[in-house]
């Protein structure tokens, strides 16, 4: 039997602590990773469900092949892998704006990750996601490059930020702003822990052509019960 409980990474940023912890459940014999902000629990590698259902959902209206996606938020590296896993997927821009997130995975601190890093279709952009959008975009090398789909997973939902300069982003203006770097017909998706927000359902009805509210429900082993995360999925006319 390992270490039942390690911090693996931590660090002070603009948001506060950032830390990486692996414990042992020995209820359900597995390693837990977990992801804290100060002591507000950010994310566990117990409930990945509705993180991979966000790319799952964000890249099923799209056809073709040759797609061009962004996640805003690297985590844990569901979504992200979950995007590679399509075969349409040609490159993968992981916009992060905590340079140690980038690190825990070039250095493999998550084994259910690995390879992500790795991958040629991958880039692992440091940068803030939000001003990203108020400026010339996702990659570096090409300012006003569009994409087919921008996936994002930072704050806890639209209502509850991790940063209060990240709330103008969600209102019609940020999204509009956000549509700017789609293609036509591209797809913008947005996991939420809250339950469904009609009112942001409709806001995101008035920028983009279609708007659709997905209940993800899963197994809480902690509870026994079911829990359920919320993932928006909007497209360009």
């Amino acid at each position: 039997m390992g270490v039942r409980f390690e911090e693996l990474a931590w660090r002070e940023t603009p948001l506060g602590l950032i830390s990486l912890r692996r414990r042992r459940d020995p209820a359900l014999d597995v390693d837990v990773y977990e992801v804290k902000l100060d002591d507000e629990f950010l994310m566990s590698s117990l409930f990945p469900v509705a993180e991979i259902e966000l790319a799952r959902l964000g890249l099923a209206p799209l056809t073709g092949a040759d797609l061009d996606v962004v996640v805003g938020g690297l985590g844990l590296g569901y979504t992200a892998r979950t995007a590679l896993a399509d075969e349409r997927v040609r490159s993968l821009f992981v916009v992060e704006a905590v340079e140690d997130v980038i690190d825990w995975h070039r250095r493999g601190l998550l084994p259910f990750a690995a390879g992500l890093a790795d991958d040629p279709r991958t880039r692992l952009v440091r940068a803030d996601f939000f001003a990203a959008v108020d400026g010339d975009g996702f990659d570096p090398d090409r300012p006003g490059r569009r994409f087919d789909a921008v996936l994002l997973d930072i704050d806890h939902s639209p209502r509850h930020v991790l940063h209060p300069g990240h709330a103008p982003f969600y209102t019609p203006d940020g999204l509009r702003r956000l549509a700017d770097h789609l293609h036509p017909g591209g797809v913008f998706a947005l996991w939420s822990d809250d339950p469904p927000d009609a009112d942001f359902a409709r806001t995101l009805a008035e920028v983009f052509a279609t708007a659709q509210t997905h209940v993800v429900p899963f197994p809480n082993p902690l509870t026994g019960g079911q829990s359920a995360n919320t993932v928006y999925v909007a497209r360009r006319a």
